[in-house]
């Protein structure tokens, strides 16, 4: 510069004249040096890595890119070289040399906080390619280093503004403690049951939850720092507050998923009236249901040998032991269903009477299908019942059903006594 500056005296122009032109030329050669640095970093390299990205078989470079993390980079080409060469251009300025780069340092943290944003939502992306997401999921910690990243950029762009020690607002943030935990009240709550949920695996992106309060009935799609997102079965989203799942009570149907079985638990109403002893007429047609055949011929063995023993009259069906129309009714179906290719044989397998009630006499079957998709399960279950409610009049029983209006129709009108 001090050549130029002697070169342009020579040519005819005063010293100070000299000297601007000179520092005029200089920042528009930064200004030029700087836009070239922009064109090459974007146009040139970025490029370069954009294809090396896109030919490469992992997709981690991928999501780097599609989240412009390479290029939110390249925004600090042209602010280094006016960081640098500030002090060359401006010399004998100290003032304007401190602003330019104060400038500039500034403009430079802010892409340093946008480079930091492109790169924790690549890393939240790029961790929910792999398995363990569904388990233990890192969105809410994602969103709390975001805050406190933005937190401490921000402190720092402010001490540069006005020259102060970031230590200075460090220390006046204890101060201040009780307003931020005012305004950041949800987001501590949720940071908080975020770590809690994690640790403790109580809720996965992809679980069925119920939370009646809310009402949430669905699955998981999202948990963020505050908000925990279900979509329901109508398709409707419930956003649920990350805290309520710790301090509020849901169901979880992950342990049902992960079992492979659901739960088949309803009853069957039986009228009283019809439960009788089992005539020997009767046996003879059950025993030619082929899931009870086996069971008729040993239960009447037995019995005919107990009776024996103990010289029971057979004469009348109340002396001795005798089947029952509602004993082998429960027989068949636990042969039935032990039969039946869709129930779990390997858990809980319960066919059961329950207390008798004004509705009659329940039966209650409580089993589990191997099949855990919704439709097929409501089906397995529904041609279970189907089968259950032909049969039972072959038992020579009756469902239990509150009178209707067909019922009365069908009453025949009592004949006044004649006096």
């Amino acid at each position: 510069m001090e050549r130029l500056i002697t070169w342009f005296m020579l040519m005819g122009l005063e010293g100070t004249t000299a000297v601007w032109v000179v520092r005029l030329l200089s920042i528009l050669a930064v200004i030029i040096l700087a836009y070239m640095a922009d064109r090459i970093t974007k146009r040139i390299l970025i490029k370069i890595v954009e294809q090396f990205a896109r030919g490469s078989k992992t997709k981690l470079d991928d999501i780097l890119l599609k989240h412009n993390f390479f290029k939110q980079i390249s925004h600090l080409a042209p602010a280094i070289v006016i960081y640098h060469m500030a002090p060359v251009v401006l010399a004998g300025t100290d003032s304007t040399i401190a602003i330019t780069q104060r400038v500039v340092f500034i403009y430079m943290l802010i892409v340093g906080v946008v480079i930091i944003n492109a790169l924790l939502n690549s890393v939240s992306e790029i961790y929910e390619t792999f398995e363990v997401s569904r388990r233990v999921s890192i969105r809410s910690f994602i969103q709390a280093a975001k805050i406190l990243f933005f937190l401490v950029l921000g402190i720092i762009i402010l001490s540069v503004i006005i020259d102060k020690s970031p230590a200075f607002f460090f220390g006046g943030l204890g101060a201040m403690a009780a307003v931020l935990m005012l305004v950041f009240k949800d987001s501590i709550l949720g940071f908080v049951a975020g770590i809690q949920m994690s640790a403790n695996q109580m809720v996965r992106i992809g679980d069925w939850i119920e939370m009646p309060k809310y009402g949430a009935d669905g699955d998981v799609i999202d948990i963020a720092l505050t908000t925990v997102k279900v979509r329901n079965w109508d398709k409707t989203v419930t956003t649920i507050p990350a805290y309520a799942m710790i301090s509020d009570s849901f169901k979880n149907w992950r342990g049902m998923s992960e079992s492979g079985g659901r739960r088949i638990k309803r009853a069957v109403y039986i009228d009283m009236t019809s439960i009788q002893f089992c005539t020997h007429q009767m046996l003879d047609k059950f025993k030619r249901f082929q899931y009870i055949t086996e069971y008729i011929e040993r239960k009447r063995k037995e019995l005919a040998e107990y009776n024996a023993v103990n010289q029971v009259d057979d004469s009348e069906l109340v002396n001795g032991r005798r089947l029952t129309n509602i004993g082998t009714f429960r027989a068949y179906l636990v042969s039935y269903l032990r039969n039946h290719p869709k129930i779990h044989q390997d858990m809980t397998f319960l066919i059961r009477q329950l207390a008798p009630t004004d509705h009659g006499l329940p039966i209650e079957i409580y089993v589990f299908s191997n099949d855990q998709r919704w439709a097929n399960y409501e089906a397995i279950q529904s041609d279970i019942f189907d089968h259950i409610l032909s049969i039972i009049p072959e038992f020579e029983l009756r469902i239990f059903q509150n009178p209707t209006g067909s019922d009365f129709q069908y009453l025949k009108p009592v004949q006044p006594r004649q006096s």
